[in-house]
């Protein structure tokens, strides 16, 4: 379905022009690390490149974070599709569902997608975008709950800047990089990525006192690449209504080398088996020759390159 979803992308752009468009894929650009398809990296690499190509922004669940988040945060023991749909589909609320269109405005957005693109797309080299929701947890959890802006932001801002997918596990260790000091993301592939860099960030608030939170934590020019002014790096939406079932909530779409790691290691599975022509002949028999395996490979290779070096 995603190979054919690429195809139809391609042949509708190439008719009817350039178009704004956020495309949302879980389960076949980043599928379980764990799933036992042999071609599932291959599958994976040709995809992904092909909506690379064709999409203004990519909007990137990772299925085995979000197995965590039921496993983890839900409570639930047998996971289900319909409860990795649902996390997905609150993630998704949690950013689309309508916000106010300005600081002590009462007009919701008539462009979201259009806003979306305008504060997270500053360059067409850079389109991996990913969601981070806080709070996130049972019903049964949420009876003895409470929230404070303050408590939520901070968590969240760790989050970011650690590469966490969600709040238990978080890594308080890692630091912005000091002033004058290269940073770890700068460094070889082959060394881990700890401190994630951003090009820009979106925060969405729902719920009580949304006004009175205090944002100063992601406006931080440490947490941006050089070449994006803050002011320019980091906006903030809001609204008074709360989101699910939660007094207050926070949503975080970010522009970052978060998806650096695990679409490295796709890519490298990938190589590895077209370097020893594992099962190509099951694509070119059906039309994809091995330059377009090459090409997907350049692309992706050059996206990971790109990330790295912010």
């Amino acid at each position: 379905m995603a190979s054919i979803q690429a195809s139809v992308k391609n042949k509708v752009r190439e008719t009817t022009g350039r178009m704004v468009e956020i495309n949302v894929d879980e389960r076949l650009i980043l599928p379980f690390g764990n799933l036992k398809v042999i071609v599932q990296n291959y599958n994976s690499v040709l995809t992904l490149s092909h909506l690379y190509r064709s999409s203004d922004a990519l909007l990137v669940h990772e299925n085995d974070a979000v197995h965590k988040i039921c496993a983890k945060l839900m409570n639930i023991k047998q996971i289900s599709f319909s409860d990795i749909n649902q996390v997905l589909a609150h993630q998704l609320g949690s950013v689309f569902q309508p916000t106010y269109s300005a600081e002590g405005s009462f007009h919701y957005r008539r462009n979201p997608l259009g806003d979306l693109m305008e504060n997270l797309v500053p360059h067409p080299e850079f389109k991996m975008l990913g969601v981070r929701n806080i709070p996130q947890m049972s019903e049964n959890s949420l009876a003895y709950s409470t929230f404070t802006w303050a408590g939520l932001l901070k968590h969240l801002r760790q989050m970011l800047i650690s590469n966490a997918k969600m709040e238990e596990g978080i890594d308080w260790q890692i630091r912005p990089p000091l002033p004058g000091l290269p940073s770890l993301s700068k460094m070889s592939l082959n060394k881990e990525l700890h401190f994630n860099t951003s090009i820009a960030n979106l925060l969405i608030l729902r719920g009580k006192d949304v006004h009175s939170a205090d944002l100063e934590g992601f406006k931080d020019p440490a947490l941006y690449t050089s070449w994006l002014e803050p002011v320019n790096a980091f906006n903030v939406w809001r609204t008074q209504r709360a989101f699910s079932k939660y007094e207050k909530s926070a949503a975080l779409v970010s522009n970052s080398q978060f998806l650096v790691k695990p679409l490295d290691m796709i890519v490298g599975k990938a190589w590895n088996m077209f370097a020893s022509k594992a099962y190509v002949h099951q694509y070119t028999k059906f039309g994809i020759e091995e330059e377009d395996f090459l090409d997907s490979f350049a692309l992706l290779e050059q996206v990971v390159a790109s990330y790295c070096t912010l």
